[in-house]
């Protein structure tokens, strides 16, 4: 049976981007609105400067200060996008606790601590997605990206609480695809090598891991930055990644081998 040429064409698609008015978050968001989906940046702070620089350049965007761990904030998100576009298409879970940690042995982590990683890792991810799930169900085509990283399968020292997020992370993404294929979502998660992000450079950690741990064991060997992670989530979000499901996509040079 032939595929029809209008099955294969790509049409654009309301998103959400979490922590999305910087870094990595920022990248996503740019390269989503550029090529011609609707964007709503959702952070802590810069939102709306960043969904105004978007609208500059001619995109679709909108803005709303958002804090992951709050129920009542993602609500408001999902709702935000659904007036603004008309429904929601994509939840991209970026946000998240990183470049603010200390590096430290996991007897020196405080229960404080640990639970606050896993408020904004684990919690914030659950939260935005349970509040986007009915929206995305109606959408027929809806993407579920969350954003992991390639630490729980590598396991390096002196950041427990971190790896062990991002493992829930991936854990969390397999689940979800089983509850939701059903409805047509797909829910993959896209796990980044150490990436060379504003909050990154601003915080120095870089610095303290050095040149040769940031690139050691790549196949690729130079440091990663955000705009080596944009094409995957664009094919996540596609049409295209419709059969795709479940998986977690390692973009990091060739690092690991999932």
């Amino acid at each position: 049976m032939s595929v029809q040429q209008d099955e294969l064409a790509e049409t654009p698609k309301s998103v959400v981007i979490t922590g999305g008015a910087s870094g990595i978050g920022l990248a996503f968001s740019r390269h989503l609105a550029k090529l011609g989906h609707q964007v709503l940046v959702a952070d802590l702070a810069g939102a709306e400067e960043a969904a105004r620089d978007l609208r500059a350049q001619g995109w679709q965007a909108e803005g709303i200060l958002a804090d992951v761990t709050s129920e009542a904030d993602a609500a408001a998100m999902v709702g935000r996008a659904e007036q603004a576009f008309g429904g929601l298409d994509a939840l991209v879970n970026n946000a998240g606790l990183f470049t603010t940690l200390t590096l430290k042995p996991f007897e020196q982590i405080s229960s404080a601590e640990w639970m606050r990683v896993m408020e904004v890792n684990t919690l914030g991810v659950f939260n935005c997605a349970k509040a986007a799930s009915a929206a995305l169900r109606r959408s027929g085509r809806g993407r579920l990206v969350n954003i992991a990283s390639t630490v729980p399968m590598k396991g390096p020292p002196n950041m427990a609480h971190y790896v062990a997020s991002k493992g829930a992370v991936v854990a969390f993404t397999r689940a979800l695809a089983r509850e939701m294929s059903r409805d047509k979502v797909t829910v993959n998660a896209i796990a980044p090598g150490f990436t060379l992000s504003d909050g990154v450079l601003q915080s120095g950690i870089h610095e303290r891991i050095g040149d040769n741990a940031r690139t050691a064991g790549r196949c690729l060997q130079r440091d990663q930055v955000p705009a080596d992670l944009v094409g995957a989530l664009a094919f996540l979000v596609s049409d295209a990644a419709a059969f795709v499901t479940g998986q977690t996509l390692a973009v990091d040079g060739g690092g690991v081998f999932l």
